[in-house]
């Protein structure tokens, strides 16, 4: 069976919690912290799911928000199922090889 692993990115709640509501709110935070990001940068950071975050981003953010990453990330897993074939029909699937056509000519 195999696992599917996904990740919710939950800046924008922490954020709430905290009364932080606008992003350009954000940005004298993080430049105290001697992380400078454009408005556009801070706002896909906090509005999009990020593919991946710097850990010095990641390292301000948590002492802005006095939480740790596992606050900000919230991981879950779901199992995926494969489709099986009837082992009878998995057997003959396996040992099934293309024949060559043969051209006969008049």
């Amino acid at each position: 069976m195999n696992r599917s692993v996904t990740a919710k990115w939950l800046l924008r709640l922490r954020l709430a919690e905290q009364g932080i509501f606008n992003t350009t709110d954000l940005m004298p935070l993080l430049e105290q912290r001697g992380i400078r990001l454009s408005r556009m940068q801070v706002y896909r950071l906090v509005a999009e799911d990020p593919v991946r975050v710097s850990l010095d981003h990641l390292a301000a953010l948590c002492d802005i928000l006095s939480c740790g990453p596992s606050d900000l990330i919230e991981i879950s897993h779901t199992a995926a199922r494969k489709k099986r074939v009837a082992g009878e029909q998995r057997s003959l699937a396996a040992n099934i090889k293309p024949i060559p056509a043969k051209i006969r000519r008049r």
